[in-house]
């Protein structure tokens, strides 16, 4: 294998090791070669060689010690920041006149952490081309009744246009992981919400949390009377489409459920 620090599996590192699906990743990106690239855990660095040569500004944020020598001595002219990407400053790395666009394989473990840290600063944002399990981003995209649907469909579908572009098996990475994985692309097209997140979050996680329950019976936490005429509680969780949550939510905040 590649001259290069050993994976460390309490970071959940899965090295690309595959040139054209790499290659196959950096083209996905929608952005001019004068935008400004992010890039969430290179590890060893075989999509940023290939970023690198694509963007003049290119920044790239890796909490591994080994491999932040490494990288330091490759490529000594790369913006690295050290640090754990969910202790990042984002304000401070997408701070730019020119669009911002996140790239990363993203450890299994903490997918939605950080897909949720990058939904939050949304309005900074152009788009986000995200590899993960696959079976986490068929539920990114998933629609209303279906199994998959659920809290994070309703939350990103709201904050960006999710969309799943092609499948990556597990061979192309080194140590092959034992799932399928796929490359979610993110749009950030979608205007302000007509609720805040933090109380959107809430009511979504309470409805789902619950999802066998009417939700009639799983929003009963929120304390408030629930808006009859508007909206059907005697529905299940998954029957709601994203919109409708939204809604919801922003009627919440009018009869000041949440304090």
């Amino acid at each position: 294998m590649a001259n290069h620090p050993a994976t460390k599996k309490s970071l959940g590192q899965h090295f690309l090791k595959d040139g054209n699906m790499i290659r196959k990743i950096a083209d996905a990106i929608p952005a001019g070669p004068e935008d400004k690239v992010i890039e969430i855990g290179p590890g060893a660095g075989a999509l940023t060689e290939q970023l690198l040569h694509q963007y003049k500004d290119l920044t790239a944020i890796e909490i591994d010690q080994r491999m932040i020598d490494f990288l330091e001595e490759k490529y000594p002219d790369l913006n690295l920041i050290k640090q754990d990407i969910l202790k990042t400053d984002w304000s401070a790395i997408t701070e730019s006149d020119k669009p911002v666009h996140v790239v990363g394989n993203l450890p299994y473990y903490i997918t939605s952490q950080i897909l949720f840290a990058i939904l939050e600063q949304r309005s900074r944002l152009t788009s986000a081309i995200l590899m993960m399990q696959k079976e986490v981003a068929e539920r990114i995209v998933a629609v209303p009744r279906t199994k998959a649907y659920g809290i994070l469909s309703v939350q990103t579908q709201l904050m960006s246009t999710p969309e799943i572009l092609f499948d990556v098996p597990p061979q192309v990475f080194y140590p092959p992981p034992n799932v399928q994985s796929a490359v979610l692309k993110l749009t950030f097209d979608k205007g302000q919400l007509a609720c805040s997140d933090e109380n959107l979050k809430t009511v979504v996680r309470m409805a789902f949390n619950q999802r066998r329950k009417k939700l009639s019976n799983s929003l009963k936490g929120l304390n408030t009377e629930l808006p009859e005429k508007e909206f059907d509680f005697s529905l299940r969780a998954e029957a709601l489409d994203p919109q409708t949550y939204e809604k919801l939510t922003a009627h919440f905040e009018q009869l000041g459920t949440f304090g």
